[in-house]
C-alpha cells in the first residue's frame, strides 16, 4: 500500500521500560538452548516463514543519512548485494520464502536519461526514491537496484536463481490497482500494448479504457508538494486529468491523496453506483493476467498483492487460475483489511492467503502497548474459525507499519516476544518478519518524504544502521551487532526454526484454553494466554504472559474435552518438556503449574 505522510495513524509517542527490565528474564528462558530444539518429523505441510526485504536498502553500507539525499549522497542497495551467504545466513535464520520489495521499476527522481529511461517529474513523485507502488513499466526492474543498469533484468535473474539455489523461495510484489502518472513501458515485449494505449479519453468511464478521465480537465498537482533543491520542476502537464489511485476522481487530489499513482479501470464504474461491466471482458484484466504470467516464467515463486480488495474479486477468480495453470506452486497473497471480505477473498478469488492485520496484528499491538486484553485473541479465531485461519499471514511489522522499536510502538523490541511467539504459532497459516525486526530496528528521525513516523523509509535513499550492523561490511555474520541485539536475533532465530520443525504448528489443531480457565482466580484474564496445538506426531501448550510488569504463577487446567481431541486421558499422568530449556516435569493430571516472568513465554511437549 502507498504510504502518506499525512495519513499515517496518529499514535501517541510512548515507551516502556518494563520490557527492559524483563529482558534478562527473557532471554535466559529463550535463548540458552539454541541448538537443543525439538526436532520431531518435519510434516511436508507448506506454512511458509517469509521474510521481507525492502530491496534497496538491504544492501546499503552508506551512514550518510542525509534526510531527502540523492542516492549518490546515501547510496542504494542492489541485487548483486544479496549474495549467496546472505541468503545462506537467511535460510539458516528459518525463511523459506523471501519476498523481495520493491523489484518492479517504479518513478524515482534520479536520472536514468543516459540509460534510455526517461525521467520522471518530481511534482508527481513521493522521495527521492520513489515509492515503489508508483509503478513505472511493469515489465522492467528497478535501475537503482542495477549495478550495470543497462543489465538490470539480468542481475535480477540472477538474485532468483541464487535464492532457489539457497533453498529460497521468491515473492515480488504485484500492483495491480493503481500505477505512476507518467506510466510508460519501454521494456514490454513486442506485441503487447502499453497501458492506455487505445484509450477513449472523451470519456469518464468505458469498459475498454485501463484509466478514468476526467474530460477536458488538466490536472492540478496538489498543494504543498515538496522538490528537493537542485531539481528541476518544470511543469507537469496531464491533460485530460485521470483518476487517482485512492479512488479519487477529481483533477486536484490533495497532498493525503495517493496523488503520484492512476488508478486502473477493471470494469467498475465507481461514479454510477459502482455498476460492473464484465462482459465482455475489460482490456486492463487481459493486460494484468499477461504481466502476472511475464513474472512467473522469470521465475518468481509467488506475489504479495498490493491492495488487492481495491480490485474486483472477479478479475482475481478468473487471473489467479489462469496464472496456476502456468505454475501450480504459485502462491498468491492479498493485502486487504476487510475482514467482511475474507472469505469472498478466498473462496471466489482464489488467494492461497491474506494479510491479519485488521484482526490479529491490531489485537496483538493493543496488547504490546499496554491497552488491550487477551480475550481480543478469543474473539479473533472465533471470527475467523472454519477454514479462514489457515490463510491468513501473520505479522508485527511489515513496510506500511510502525516499527516494534520505535518510539511510536512498543518502544522496545523485546515487548514483542510473546506476540511474535503467539503469531507464530497460532495456526498453520503463513507467519512474516520485516527485514531488521529481529535487530530492533528503531527510526528516529524523518528521512525524507515520509517524515519521523516510527517507520523505515519506502520513499527514499537511506542505510539502515542496525542492519549494516549485522551485515558487517557484507560479511552477513552479525560482527557489529551488540550482546542484546544477538540475543534477540537468536530468540527470532529459535521460534522459526520451532516453525520449521514442529508437526504441531505445521499441519496440527488448535484449542484455546482460555475458558477452562476462567474460573481460576489467578489466571490473569486479561494478560495470560494459553492454547494447544496438536496432531497424532506432537501435542504442544503454549501460554504467553503479555504483562510487562508482572510475572504469572498459576496453574493452567486442561480440560477432559481437550485431552479427548488429542487421544489422551486427562486422569493420565503426562509430563511436560520446556522446548526451549528441554527441562521436563512429571505433572499431576488435569492442571499445569506454570511460572512466566513478565513477557515470558513457555512452549511445552507434553508427552
Amino acid at each position: 500500500m502507498t504510504q502518506n505522510k499525512s495519513t499515517s495513524p496518529n499514535l501517541s509517542r510512548r515507551g516502556f521500560t518494563a520490557g527492559v527490565i524483563s529482558a534478562g528474564l527473557l532471554q535466559n528462558t529463550l535463548v540458552d538452548a539454541a541448538d537443543k530444539l525439538l526436532n520431531p518429523t518435519v510434516s511436508k505441510s507448506d506454512k511458509l516463514v517469509i521474510y521481507q526485504i525492502f530491496t534497496r536498502l538491504f544492501g546499503n553500507q552508506k551512514t550518510t543519512n542525509k534526510p531527502w539525499g540523492s542516492r549518490d549522497e546515501n547510496g542504494v542497495g542492489k541485487f548483486n548485494d544479496i549474495t549467496d551467504k546472505a541468503l545462506q545466513e537467511l535460510k539458516a535464520f528459518g525463511i523459506s520464502h523471501v519476498w523481495y520489495t520493491g523489484v518492479i521499476e517504479h518513478a524515482l527522481m534520479t536520472d536514468y536519461s543516459a540509460n534510455g529511461i526517461p525521467n520522471d517529474n518530481p511534482q508527481v513523485v513521493k522521495g527521492r526514491a520513489g515509492s515503489p507502488y508508483a509503478i513505472k513499466d511493469y515489465y522492467d526492474v528497478d535501475p537503482d537496484l542495477a549495478v550495470n543498469v543497462k543489465n538490470r533484468m539480468a542481475e535480477f535473474e540472477a538474485l532468483i536463481k541464487r535464492s532457489h539455489t539457497n533453498g529460497l523461495k521468491v515473492i515480488i510484489d504485484f500492483v495491480p490497482n493503481h500505477l505512476a502518472r507518467q506510466y510508460h513501458s519501454d521494456a514490454k515485449p513486442k506485441g503487447v500494448q502499453d497501458m492506455g494505449q487505445g484509450d477513449d479519453k472523451t470519456k469518464t468511464f468505458d469498459p475498454q479504457n485501463n484509466f478514468y478521465y476526467l474530460p477536458k480537465e488538466l490536472f492540478h498537482v496538489p498543494d504543498g508538494v515538496h522538490t528537493p533543491e537542485g531539481l528541476s520542476a518544470g511543469p507537469y502537464i496531464e491533460l485530460p486529468a485521470k483518476a487517482t489511485g485512492n479512488d479519487v476522481f477529481k483533477a486536484k487530489p490533495s497532498l493525503d491523496d495517493w496523488y503520484e499513482t492512476v488508478k486502473l479501470n477493471y470494469g467498475v464504474d465507481y461514479q454510477n453506483n459502482r455498476q460492473t461491466h464484465f462482459d465482455p471482458i475489460p482490456s486492463t484484466w487481459f493486460k494484468m493476467r499477461d504481466i502476472l504470467l511475464f513474472w512467473a516464467q522469470k521465475g518468481v515463486d509467488g506475489f504479495r498483492c498490493d491492495m488487492a480488495e481495491m480490485v474486483p474479486v472477479e478479475f482475481w477468480g478468473w487471473a489467479i487460475p489462469q496464472v496456476k495453470a502456468f505454475r501450480s506452486s504459485l502462491v498468491f497473497i492479498a493485502e486487504i483489511y476487510n475482514p467482511q471480505q475474507y472469505k469472498n477473498y478466498i473462496q471466489t478469488g482464489k488467494f492461497d492467503y491474506l494479510y491479519d492485520k485488521v484482526g490479529l496484528y491490531d489485537a496483538l499491538r493493543r496488547l504490546m502497548e499496554g491497552k488491550g486484553s487477551v480475550q481480543d485473541i478469543t474473539k479473533i479465531w472465533q471470527t475467523e474459525s472454519g477454514d479462514i485461519s489457515e490463510h491468513m499471514v501473520r505479522f508485527l511489522e511489515n513496510h506500511d507499519e510502525q516499527r516494534i522499536a520505535s518510539s511510536f510502538f512498543a518502544g522496545d523490541p523485546w515487548t514483542a516476544i510473546p506476540a511474535m511467539t503467539l503469531s507464530a504459532t497460532l495456526h498453520t497459516g503463513p507467519v512474516m518478519l520485516y527485514f531488521g525486526q529481529e535487530l530492533g530496528v528503531n527510526p528516529t528521525q524523518a528521512e525524507g518524504f515520509q517524515g519521523d513516523d516510527g517507520r523505515t523509509t519506502i520513499f527514499d535513499y537511506w542505510g539502515i544502521p542496525e542492519y549494516q550492523a549485522w551485515t558487517n561490511g557484507r560479511k552477513f555474520d552479525g560482527g557489529k551487532l551488540t550482546a542484546n541485539q544477538k540475543k534477540l536475533r537468536q530468540f527470532y532465530q529459535q521460534l522459526n526454526h520451532l516453525v520449521n520443525t514442529s508437526d504441531a504448528i505445521r499441519t496440527g489443531s488448535f484449542y484455546d484454553l482460555q475458558a477452562s480457565n476462567r474460573q481460576n482466580t489467578d489466571y490473569d484474564q486479561r494478560q495470560l494466554y494459553s492454547y494447544l496445538r496438536y496432531s497424532s506426531k506432537q501435542k504442544l501448550l503454549i501460554i504467553c504472559n503479555f504483562d510487562k510488569e508482572k510475572p504469572a504463577s498459576t496453574l493452567v487446567h486442561i480440560p477432559d474435552d481437550a485431552w479427548q481431541k488429542m487421544n489422551r486421558k486427562g486422569s493420565d499422568i503426562h509430563s511436560f518438556r520446556d522446548i526451549f530449556r528441554t527441562k521436563t516435569n512429571l505433572q499431576a493430571p488435569g492442571s499445569v503449574p506454570i511460572d512466566l516472568p513478565p513477557l515470558g513465554v513457555l512452549v511445552l511437549e507434553i508427552t
